[in-house]
């Protein structure tokens, strides 16, 4: 039985249930089922649910939704519990997309379906606050008035909304306008890396008016706080104090004062654990109340190791892979699999308390939101049952609970897109190397993440798109989106050849003039779909990195 996610225990009868499904008799406080558990009994006369409360009343109606696509249900005893109570996805909305609230309101509904219960957007930048228009002035941000309308929808369907705001690194948003400019680490960013200075207290300042605003627009007591890739910290301001302590005492020293924010607030800090892992000594320093994000996003990061730490000295963790979509253009299937595996596997291993998807919008969000889905429906079954969906049939899992494809063809097109990756012969870590050949074509081929590429190797990925797009005229979704899905595939495969080509002139140095037409057709279409979706913030800056290539 193909179930979404798939239950463990699994006892068929005969017979199939043919009445209305709609009101199955439910009975809560089942004795017996924990927290979110569930056994659901189907025969030819009725449906019952017994749960231990009500989010796993519901996660049974969803599966008895799942059993009743195929239009008939068969007779079945069904007992199930999650391995980790919190289920998460993290969306990227400010690197550059802010969905539209019809965007994040089906994808909630779906989320719900793949019976995930956290749901994070990542923000740097894109909350109205009030005294702030100048930071998120292009933007199109969300509103307080926004937010509290998906909370509340969230909550409808057992889905708890965490308010997100980085806090420390990732503030070049903030930092390159003269208004916040002193409260800088440095002058100038590291790359793309502007941190806060944390021996200012205006820093702190800032943060504690920033939470007092977006805080009271959540029912959540949690909050993400980020604090995460602080590269620059001890190389400005706060250089001669680094030099004195070291500089993981003085991001601890900054660490505990943001808790204390958060704790007079009434909630409990969550943080991104890289620095920290950095510098190990420290983490039985922490807070014992924080809640550690251990991330990371490839198939082979040591979650074993970082969670192992985390559970050592006492401090709550969960682990936090990725989609493996962003900086891909059409994702990294592979990768994406195994990384959501391992992470479930480690972090049931060593007492994790959840699991969150994060799907990123690095250097303009160039990936469509179907490239994503694999990555997101994947990790939300692993999330709830890694024994019995490690060896999904994915593309038939997308096509049956993402897709609604009868003809079987959109789950394989997006499967064998993200394999494309690996066919240029380049393995980059974090990325695809199609997608690093329009965002820097000012890099030199034979050096750095570019090396290693061919003419070969990028004629094999150019064929490898044409294969993988090639059936998708055949799809028969019957989402209302269907059409929408189609283009946005249409235009990753579009991207990806684009790139393909444009490596292939820059090695055999032929002009890349022809190209330009081709481009000019991939941007106009790039800006049409980017609308159908996502609000118009953002668009002239994400777009702006392929006009670049004109």
């Amino acid at each position: 039985m193909n179930l979404l996610p798939k239950p463990r225990s699994i006892r068929p009868g005969a017979g199939t249930l043919a009445s209305d499904l709609a009101r199955p008799e439910v009975r809560l406080g089942a004795p017996g089922l924990g927290p979110q558990a569930y056994r659901l009994a189907v025969t030819p006369e009725k449906a019952v649910i017994e749960a231990g409360d009500a989010a796993g009343a519901f996660y049974a109606r969803t599966t008895l939704s799942q059993l009743a696509r195929g239009g008939s249900v068969p007779a079945v005893t069904i007992e199930d519990s999650p391995d980790f109570l919190e289920r998460g996805v993290m969306l990227d909305v400010s690197r550059d997309k802010v969905p539209t609230m019809a965007t994040l309101y089906r994808l909630v509904d779906e989320l719900a379906s793949w019976k995930i219960n956290r749901l994070q957007l990542y923000m740097e930048h894109t909350f109205a606050y009030r005294a702030h228009r100048d930071v998120w002035a292009n933007a199109s941000p969300f509103t307080g008035d926004e937010i509290e309308a998906l909370d509340a929808y969230c909550r409808e369907r057992f889905i708890e909304l965490v308010p997100n705001q980085n806090s420390f690194g990732h503030m070049e948003r903030w930092l390159k306008l003269p208004r916040y400019a002193p409260l800088a680490e440095v002058a100038e960013p590291q790359g793309d890396y502007m941190s806060l200075c944390p021996i200012d207290p205006r820093s702190l300042s800032l943060l504690a008016g920033l939470y007092d605003e977006l805080l009271p627009h959540f029912t959540s007591r949690s909050f993400n706080v980020g604090c995460d890739e602080t590269i620059d910290l001890g190389k400005g301001r706060s250089k001669e104090e680094a030099l004195r302590l070291g500089v993981g005492p003085v991001y601890l020293a900054f660490l505990e004062k943001i808790h204390a924010l958060v704790a007079a607030r009434g909630r409990r800090m969550q943080f991104w654990g890289d620095i920290v892992l950095e510098h190990p000594e420290l983490i039985s320093s922490l807070p014992k109340d924080v809640l550690a994000l251990e991330w990371g996003y490839e198939a082979d990061h040591p979650f074993d190791d970082e969670g192992a730490r985390f559970a050592d000295a006492g401090i709550e963790y969960q682990v936090v892979p990725g989609t493996s979509a962003w900086l891909s253009l059409g994702g990294r299937t592979t990768n994406a699999l195994g990384n959501l595996s391992a992470a479930a596997r480690a972090g049931r291993a060593h007492g994790a308390t959840g699991m969150m998807v994060t799907d990123w919008g690095d250097f303009g969000h160039w990936q469509p939101l179907p490239v994503s889905y694999l990555g997101l429906a994947y990790g939300a079954a692993v999330a709830w049952g890694l024994d019995a969906n490690r060896d999904l049939d994915v593309p038939a899992m997308l096509d049956t609970f993402v897709f609604s494809d009868g003809a079987r063809v959109m789950g394989r097109v997006a499967y064998d897109l993200g394999e494309v990756y690996r066919l240029t012969g380049v393995a980059v870590k974090n990325a695809s190397v199609l997608a690093l050949l329009l965002l820097f074509p000012e890099r030199p081929l034979g050096e750095g993440r570019l090396a290693g590429l061919t003419v070969e190797g990028l004629e094999r990925a150019r064929a490898g798109v044409d294969a993988a797009i090639a059936p998708l005229s055949r799809a028969r979704s019957n989402r209302d989106d269907a059409a929408t899905i189609a283009a946005e595939l249409d235009l990753a495969a579009a991207l990806m050849r684009h790139a393909c080509d444009r490596g292939i002139a820059r090695l055999t140095g032929t002009s890349q003039a022809a190209l330009g037409d081709e481009l000019r057709g991939i941007i106009d279409e790039y800006e049409r779909i980017w609308r159908l979706r996502n609000r118009e913030g953002g668009l002239v800056d994400s777009v702006g990195r392929l006009k670049r290539l004109l």
